[in-house]
């Protein structure tokens, strides 16, 4: 990654309170609520084939995005799972990874790749876009930390014990923190229980946007039904093409206005 200048420190946040971090189980609810909303949720804009590799968040596997890509192979998009296992962090270590196997999608369809990042997959999803913009498509984030004071988390000293990495580099978390030069929306709540809801804000610009879900949680934000229209809204986007999110269709009333 460029080593750019970084601008001056973020403000200090905190990390979520201890009563929003043990609210996170309603996660659970919002996987009910999407499988009791299927028909409304199938009524989505549909997709044109093209690749979407999913990333999961810190200490999830493919496991836990099935549901969302289930969901986006039915609507007509090409889903693929990462692959790599557990995401215990390593975003040194993992980058390369990444990189490699964006362009082998990219090679193997033909076609620019969306990226789906749910919380940590979001901030691979963001430096893959940085480095690899040719091959992207479009990034799409749930509950990802890429802005401000990403320490504000209460998976900081976990992160720093599975990840066996020191502090990023402040360079690369103003560039992950900048413009990106493909399409991007940022969905987030601000009722999130483990990373700071500030830290999921991307800054003003015309390809940029924040996508605000009421009442969803961290855990959850990824099988959270209107999280997930919006998903495939975004998705459906023609390449090449931003407009802005338009908070209607069935689930209207859980996004902020």
């Amino acid at each position: 990654m460029s080593t750019a200048a970084a601008t001056a420190p973020a403000a200090r946040l905190r990390a979520p309170s201890m009563l929003l971090t043990l609210s996170e189980g309603r996660g659970l609810m919002e996987l009910a609520a999407a499988v009791a909303t299927r028909p409304l949720m199938m009524t989505a804009p549909k997709g044109d084939g093209h690749p979407v590799l999913v990333l999961p968040g810190f200490m999830a596997s493919d496991t836990s995005t099935a549901p969302l890509r289930k969901y986006l192979r039915d609507l007509g998009h090409d889903a693929r799972p990462w692959g790599n296992g557990r995401n215990l962090g390593r975003f040194y270590k993992m980058r390369d990874v990444m990189r490699q196997q964006l362009a082998d999608l990219h090679a193997e369809t033909g076609r620019k790749v969306s990226l789906v990042g749910w919380s940590l997959g979001g901030v691979f999803s963001r430096y893959l876009a940085l480095t690899n913009p040719d091959a992207v498509r479009c990034v799409i984030t749930l509950g990802s930390p890429f802005s401000g004071d990403i320490n504000a988390t209460n998976a900081k000293r976990l992160y720093e014990y599975m990840s066996k990495e020191g502090d990023p580099d402040p360079n690369d978390l103003t560039l992950l923190a900048g413009d990106l030069p493909v399409p991007n929306s940022s969905i987030y709540t601000r009722l999130d229980g483990v990373v700071n809801w500030r830290t999921c804000i991307a800054k003003p610009a015309p390809n940029a946007e924040n996508i605000e879900v009421h009442l969803a949680s961290h855990l959850g934000i990824g099988v959270n039904p209107a999280a997930l229209w919006a998903v495939a809204d975004r998705l459906a986007q023609p390449e090449g093409h931003f407009t802005p999110f338009r908070r209607n269709g069935p689930f209207a009333f859980a996004y902020a206005g």
